[in-house]
């Protein structure tokens, strides 16, 4: 595969297929355990991950890359293969999440600021040499009638735009991802709250990016969808996907080749339908797909409940989401197709 950051990036955008969120922390995979009853151990992790980088027919033909975390990238599957050899058999490219977590931010009161950036060269270099070509980092914006504060926006779009020109310096395309929190405190914020929330904070992030000089035709940008509060939901869908459509068109040059939707507490159908929506009936400058961690794994945790005995069966229930996403991707999705 070529090494261009233009290619990998445009490689993570193919048509029809999307990236699957492995990315979970330590403490966020175990309270996904939780959920089963399963306790949280390195082969339990790697045993979950492998029955889905192995679901041959969903890694070919619906995902094109995998975001991972750290102890992820360094594992090897049960019989010796490292787990990033079976996601490029497949013919995916293999990712690695690099920031450090939204923590706390000094002096500003129910907001975060990401951190990561020291000695982010150097991981970014050993990485590479672990076979990832890619990378995510995600800034967290909180949303109220109050929120966010100016000085969240700008520090978290800096953070964004420093960690993509050290990703691409190392040959690794940045998947930037500004999250306006849907279900964040008090998550009773409109839908047109939530919109000029986001259209802020994306021109924030572009104008960062530019002057940190960024290529932008070798980044993936991964937005929230323009929706509103978790404990406010009114809009329909066609609304969610035109407001998101319009704010993207408004901030996002079109020198980026994809973007690829976080889910972001919404479930699993209709992050599904809101993506087909907006690839159905709109003309669109870059590719826009799916990066989906629940969204694509919940059905499939569910399933496999940490038993050897039901790995096909989840490897079925996390292929049907993939291919229903993939769906979503060329604007082909249907409800009745869910049932099957």
């Amino acid at each position: 595969m070529s090494e261009r950051l233009e290619d990998i990036a445009a490689a993570m955008v193919t048509p029809g297929q999307g990236i699957l969120a492995a990315d979970e922390s330590s403490g966020t995979i175990k309270k996904r355990f939780d959920t089963i009853g399963l306790e949280s151990t390195a082969d339990s992790r790697r045993d979950y991950r492998e029955m889905m980088f192995r679901a041959e027919d969903a890694m070919k033909n619906c995902i094109s890359g995998v975001i991972l975390y750290d102890e992820t990238l360094r594992q090897k599957a049960a019989d010796g293969t490292p787990l990033a050899e079976i996601i490029k058999a497949a013919g995916a490219v293999p990712g690695i999440k690099v920031d450090a977590g939204a923590k706390p931010m000094a002096g500003f009161d129910g907001e975060t600021i990401t951190e990561g950036l020291d000695g982010l060269r150097e991981r970014l270099a050993e990485y590479h040499g672990l076979g990832a070509r890619f990378a995510k980092w995600r800034g967290v914006i909180s949303i109220s009638k109050d929120l966010p504060s100016w000085g969240a926006v700008k520090q978290n779009a800096q953070a964004l735009a420093r960690y993509a020109a050290l990703c691409q310096e190392a040959g690794i395309v940045p998947i930037v991802e500004p999250e306006v929190l849907m279900d964040g405190q008090p998550g009773d914020h409109t839908i047109d709250r939530c919109y000029e929330v986001t259209n802020w904070v994306l021109k924030t992030v572009f104008d960062e990016l530019y002057d940190a000089r960024v290529s932008l035709e070798g980044m993936i940008l991964k937005p929230n969808m323009i929706i509103d509060g978790k404990n406010a939901r009114k809009a329909s869908r066609e609304e969610v996907a035109e407001k998101t459509v319009r704010c993207l068109k408004a901030t996002v040059p079109a020198a980026v080749p994809g973007i690829a939707f976080l889910s972001g507490g919404q479930s699993d159908e209709e992050a599904t339908a809101h993506l087909s929506i907006m690839n159905a009936n709109f003309d669109l400058p870059w590719a826009l797909t799916f990066s989906y961690g629940r969204a694509l794994q919940a059905a499939a945790l569910k399933t496999w409940g940490g038993k050897k005995d039901n790995v096909a069966a989840a490897q079925r229930a996390f292929t049907h989401r993939a291919r229903m996403n993939s769906l979503a991707a060329t604007g082909e999705w249907k409800k009745e197709l869910e049932a099957a």
